[in-house]
C-alpha cells in the first residue's frame, strides 16, 4: 500500500474488518475513538516538544525516529478512519466541503506568506 494507489475507502474497509475480526465494534465508539484521536495525537507531539524547527528536521533524518512519528501517524490515521466508520462521515467529502469553506476563509491573494486570518471587508 501506498498514498498514490490507495483509497480512503479501502484504507476504511482495511481497518473496519481489522475491529470486525476482534470483535471491537463496540469500543469504537465516536467518544471513545475522537478521545483516542486526541490521545495519539498528542504522543505524535512529544517527539517534537521542545524542539525548534530545525531540531526537529535534524530528528527527522534518523530512520528510527521516522518510524516511530510514522507509527504515531498511522495510530491517528487508524482512529479517524474507525470515527469515519462509526459516524458514517465520508471523509473525502467532508475534506473537500472544508477546503471550499477556506478558500473562502484564505483567500490566496490575502493570506499569500502570513498566518493571520485576513480582514473582513
Amino acid at each position: 500500500m501506498n498514498d498514490n494507489d490507495t483509497t480512503v475507502a479501502e484504507l476504511r474497509r482495511r481497518l473496519a474488518q481489522w475491529v470486525a475480526a476482534r470483535e471491537w465494534e463496540k469500543f469504537h465508539r465516536p467518544k471513545n475513538l475522537a478521545m483516542s484521536i486526541a490521545i495519539e495525537a498528542a504522543e505524535l507531539m512529544e517527539h517534537f516538544q521542545w524542539l525548534t524547527h530545525d531540531e526537529a528536521d535534524e530528528l527527522l533524518r534518523d530512520e528510527a525516529t521516522r518510524r516511530e512519528v510514522a507509527d504515531e501517524m498511522a495510530d491517528v490515521l487508524s482512529y479517524l478512519l474507525s470515527l469515519a466508520n462509526a459516524t458514517n462521515i465520508d471523509l473525502a467529502a467532508a475534506f473537500e466541503a472544508k477546503m471550499a469553506r477556506n478558500e473562502l476563509k484564505y483567500p490566496a491573494d490575502r493570506v499569500r506568506s502570513h498566518y493571520r486570518k485576513p480582514r473582513s471587508t
